[in-house]
């Protein structure tokens, strides 16, 4: 199934399907937040290490199939399988997004 991604999630998937960390960066406001892995990441620099040491550490695709409007949020469920432990599992994605820039993201079970 195809689903229609707002164009800034649609750019940060296909940038981390191509493991470019550089534009998975530009898809993020300046002082945007990344919460993933019990962690939470701040800003560019902090997000670009998040990207570099998630890519290093592993090996997966993501696949999204499901889009839903959630308390001001997008989210985006995907379906995520590589060399990570608990592979393959559908991982929900929750985008706040400003000015066509992603200022949030939340990666959850």
């Amino acid at each position: 199934m195809s689903i229609e991604l707002p164009l800034a999630i649609s750019r940060y998937f296909e940038a981390d399907r191509t493991r470019d960390t550089r534009l998975i960066v530009l898809c993020f406001s300046p002082d945007a937040t990344v919460h993933d892995e019990g962690r939470v990441y701040s800003g560019l620099d902090e997000i670009r290490q998040w990207k570099n040491e998630s890519s290093k550490k592993y090996s997966y695709t993501a696949t999204p199939f499901l889009i839903v409007q959630e308390r001001g949020r997008t989210v985006v469920t995907s379906h995520v399988a590589g060399d990570f432990p608990g592979s393959p599992v559908d991982l929900r994605y929750s985008f706040r997004l400003e000015n066509d820039k992603i200022a949030e993201l939340e990666i959850t079970l």
